[in-house]
């Protein structure tokens, strides 16, 4: 196997970055901590919480190639993730990427897309699922594959000036020898920052004699405690004793504002990613649309000709349909919850590398989903609408539809505002769940406003039952229509029409 060879430095390196931490500590929060956060924009810690990382000052540079490694639970994969920042098929997520980051449109993006699946060796998945970024990168292959796979990053950091950072558990001696750098963690503190060569003379003089079938990393890992009584000098120094060249390379900075695209040139291309997701997860649309169908098919004939009967009774069961409807509607998309959390890393860690811009990923994000809420809609409000027998005309079906489109549009955005605040689903679950039913006891159909106490007064305005279920009655008995439909007759007089039924609950026609 041919191992890589330093490129010379004006090879044309696009850029070039170097790594570095300092003092960077993290620490594991409770759930009443993170309740609180995301609450009040504060935590109160009643109890100490645990660092998964402390005053770690460590740094990676162009060309090299530097292991994380330490015992299980030393904190390696969160300083990775923190190092990284945070699921699509092989070639379109590279596709993806170029499209966002490399100017010049669809050609050059498709070029350069084919020429680094080739220099990867992976034309022979290019239609496969990905999963989660390479942590460990190495585990679970063979010592072969391993190597192979240490042998082509290598490549990339010198011959490209990359910067590589990966965590690693038993390397073998063949692999050891590409590291440039290691860092030896434990218990969220670096044991180690520096060079193979220089952990060697620091465990030697240790008085460590490290055996010679056992390669260096390994022995450093299982007599670590040691290593910490040396700690007393700040880590950041050790690497002084080493040569510190970094062989040349051109460090170019970013642009304080480098968006690669328009606006418009990021949403079509985010556009064209939600669509390949909603064709990729077609299952959980189709269901959404046939459970739209069918609830509307099932209502109208649960509440078959209501619209059509007088009296105190039709006019219970009427309102008792709003108010069904208003609950389905805005229910309906809390399942989308766990796939709005999962889009929230994506969307976390693609703008903080400035991909596109957030207002882009909304407006796409929108866009695209409007048609489908809108058939949603359909499917549902053209069997209820009629079959319950609501007013008689065409105007009086669109404004229903319009109505019950932007309770959608609304419920979808309430949930994806809350996936953005809450930690898990279970939280997100729990606090979505908890809001929509205060939300529809204080809508007014329980108990009207002029009953709700002062001091509750509010919750109705803020309920997102409120409005809607409002524009449903004055649809239904608002208007002329209204004012000469009667609702309640008494020995041949109309004791209630639609204005009146209005006025008593409060609402403005």
């Amino acid at each position: 196997m041919k191992m890589p060879v330093k490129a010379s430095v004006s090879g044309g390196w696009k850029s070039s970055y170097r790594l570095e931490t300092r003092n960077l500590s993290c620490k594991l929060s409770s759930k009443f901590d993170e309740l609180n956060w995301v609450c009040f924009g504060r935590t109160q810690h009643r109890v100490p919480n645990k660092f998964i990382l402390k005053d770690v000052n460590c740094e990676a540079r162009p060309g090299e190639i530097t292991a994380i490694a330490g015992p299980s639970g030393a904190g390696k994969t969160t300083l990775l993730e923190i190092l990284a920042g945070k699921v699509f098929l092989v070639k379109g997520l590279i596709k993806f990427c170029a499209l966002l980051r490399l100017p010049g449109g669809q050609k050059e993006a498709a070029n350069r897309v084919k020429k680094l699946m080739k220099e990867l060796g992976l034309e022979h998945v290019a239609a496969s699922r990905i999963g989660e970024g390479s942590n460990w990168g190495i585990s679970g292959l063979d010592s072969a594959s391993a190597l192979h796979v240490v042998i082509l990053l290598k490549s990339m950091a010198v011959n490209q000036g990359k910067t590589i950072i990966l965590t690693i558990h038993q390397p073998g001696f063949r692999i050891l020898e590409l590291f440039d750098r290691v860092i030896l963690l434990s218990n969220g503190l670096i044991m180690h920052n520096g060079s193979l060569h220089f952990l060697e003379e620091r465990l030697k003089f240790a008085g460590h004699h490290i055996p010679r079938h056992v390669n260096v990393l390994e022995f450093a890992i299982d007599v670590i405690e040691s290593l910490e009584d040396q700690n007393s000098v700040p880590i950041s120094l050790q690497s002084n004793h080493e040569e510190t060249c970094i062989m040349g390379i051109p460090q170019e900075k970013l642009p304080s504002c480098c968006y690669p695209n328009s606006v418009l040139e990021e949403v079509l291309i985010l556009g064209q990613r939600f669509c390949s997701n909603i064709f990729r997860t077609k299952q959980l649309f189709v269901t959404r649309t046939i459970q739209a169908l069918v609830a509307g098919l099932i209502l109208g004939t649960i509440f078959l000709n209501a619209g059509n009967e007088t009296g105190q009774v039709a006019l219970q069961t009427r309102t008792g349909f709003f108010a069904f409807s208003l609950t389905f509607l805005l229910s309906s998309t809390t399942e989308g919850l766990p796939i709005f959390l999962q889009e929230r890393r994506i969307l976390m860690r693609e703008t903080s590398r400035g991909a596109y811009r957030i207002s882009s990923y909304v407006l796409s994000n929108t866009l695209i989903f409007i048609p489908f809420l809108l058939l949603v809609v359909l499917l549902y409000s053209t069997p209820v609408y009629w079959l319950v027998g609501l007013r008689r005309d065409v105007d009086g079906f669109l404004y229903f539809c319009l109505v019950a489109w932007m309770v959608l549009l609304m419920s979808n955005s309430f949930v994806a505002c809350f996936s953005a605040l809450v930690p898990n689903f279970i939280m997100g679950t729990s606090v979505i769940a908890g809001l929509m039913g205060s939300f529809f006891l204080f809508s007014g159909y329980f108990i009207s406003k002029n009953n709700i106490p002062s001091y509750w007064i509010f919750m109705h305005y803020l309920s997102l039952f409120k409005y809607p279920f409002e524009c449903f009655l004055i649809n239904e008995y608002g208007g002329e229509k209204g004012s000469r439909s009667c609702i309640e007759v008494d020995k041949g007089i109309c004791n209630l029409d639609g204005s009146g039924f209005l006025r008593q609950q409060d609402i403005i026609d």
